[in-house]
């Protein structure tokens, strides 16, 4: 819990105190409830992990689902229409804005949402759709539509998302050999 609210402070330079995040930033809480209501679900405990997210998405508007899988130092910034599916995987240190779905398109009960790799940054009103994987250090830009897996060290954009970057290189402007 200090480590969530210290990469708040880090990463928001809005903040003013520990109280303030802890109290007051509805993705801290988000995530606190759904580390509980994920402990019941682990357990086969019927009822109580949803009955805990549905009352978190009341009081934050962030509706992650207790199956979900989140990792270290999930920031969730103005979390507002934030939507996490069941079979859906965030790695850590990842930073998702607000109106953002990572959502299935598979009705059968398989692994059916994306998964996010470490320190990956999604834009607002972002879908990032189905079981893909988006690679470690990348960037989904906002309103885009994913569905499709993105490499590691990318920036997508669009809808249907494109490969804007990888590794901080333009489509188009590859290394010419005499540049290595």
């Amino acid at each position: 819990m200090l480590n969530l609210i210290r990469a708040y402070l880090k990463y928001d330079p809005a903040t003013k105190s520990a109280l303030e995040v802890f109290f007051l930033y509805p993705g801290v809480k988000a995530v606190v409830h759904h580390r509980v209501a994920h402990f019941f679900y682990k357990l086969g405990v019927p009822f109580l992990p949803r009955a805990i997210s549905e009352f978190s998405r009341f009081l934050t508007g962030i509706d992650i689902h207790p199956g979900a899988k989140i990792g270290k130092n999930l920031i969730i910034d103005h979390g507002m229409g934030v939507v996490i599916g069941e079979t859906a995987e965030i790695g850590d240190d990842c930073l998702i804005y607000h109106g953002v779905t990572l959502g299935g398109v598979d009705l059968n009960p398989v692994k059916r949402h994306p998964t996010l790799k470490n320190s990956v940054v999604v834009g607002a009103g972002a879908k990032i759709l189905g079981n893909i994987t988006i690679g470690e250090h990348s960037r989904v830009g906002s309103n885009s539509v994913v569905i499709k897996d993105v490499p590691p060290h990318s920036t997508v954009t669009g809808i249907p998302a494109k490969l804007i970057s990888q590794k901080g290189i333009l489509p188009g402007d590859e290394l010419k050999h005499d540049q290595i």
